[in-house]
């Protein structure tokens, strides 16, 4: 099934701290009550547990936490996006999940780590970004501090994404980046960019002050969340975005490089 236009959803929220069960709950009361039917759900990075380093949070793919989304993919009959801790192996991942209400998943891993929270002492970094396809759109998500490097979100013309989606912790004090760079990866990408940010205070003192957000591929905002929490479903046009971008194919121009 292709849709001209893709209902997305921004689940803006505060979380509780470790708190698996109680994060899980919070946010299946919220979806409940999402304004309308939506085609995608985009969850806060860690949405689980707050952003924390202590590996016993982490889960293995397909317990409690993958099943609740894999739940909430089929009540909703949309693709669930949204980040966790993740232990495969003997490696712990900040892990991004796309699941389909089909049951279906796939996944792929923060590539930068936050130094400053000291997460690349805890979590392996990812290596390859994922792009699904849905309702025939085609869409990237990445988490949090990959938003800094642009380079990692290049849209590349041989694999195309019309929606580029951004789950984060981004504190309050930074604000001002979290705003700006969203705009920037819109226009240098030439496509819709969601970003969906968490509210409140953690453990850690740290505050957030939500500002997700939806651009258009001219940078132009859709939709700005307030300090609070609060959910939005936006409508996104696919005709738009091919018609912007056959009209002004800067893409064409785009440097060719290859990451390590």
């Amino acid at each position: 099934m292709t849709k001209d236009r893709l209902a997305v959803a921004l689940i803006q929220t505060d979380l509780y701290w470790e708190n698996v069960t109680a994060n899980l709950s919070s946010l299946e009361e919220k979806i409940a009550a999402i304004e309308k039917p939506a085609d995608v759900i985009i969850l806060p990075e860690m949405f689980n547990s707050g952003f924390t380093m202590n590996r016993k949070v982490a889960e293995p793919v397909n317990l409690t936490t993958t099943r609740w989304m894999k739940q909430i993919a089929e009540q909703t009959d949309a693709l669930i996006i949204g980040s966790f801790a993740v232990k495969d192996g003997d490696e712990f991942y900040n892990r991004l999940f796309y699941v389909f209400p089909d049951g279906t998943f796939s996944h792929s891993d923060k590539r930068h780590l936050f130094r400053m929270g000291e997460e690349h002492e805890t979590y392996t970094p990812g290596n390859s970004k994922k792009i699904i396809d849905w309702r025939g759109w085609k869409i990237c998500a990445l988490v949090c501090y990959d938003l800094r490097f642009p380079v990692w979100s290049r849209n590349i013309e041989s694999d195309q994404y019309d929606l580029l989606v951004y789950v984060a912790n981004w504190p309050a004090r930074r604000a001002h980046a979290w705003k700006s760079l969203l705009i920037a990866r819109a226009i240098e990408n030439q496509s819709y960019v969601v970003g969906v940010n968490r509210v409140g205070t953690d453990a850690l003192g740290i505050s957030y002050q939500g500002d997700s957000v939806a651009h258009d591929f001219l940078g132009e905002p859709i939709c700005i969340l307030e300090n609070k929490e609060q959910d939005k479903v936006v409508d996104l046009s696919q005709t738009d975005l091919k018609n912007y971008r056959k009209g002004f194919p800067a893409y064409l121009d785009a440097d060719t490089f290859n990451i390590l």
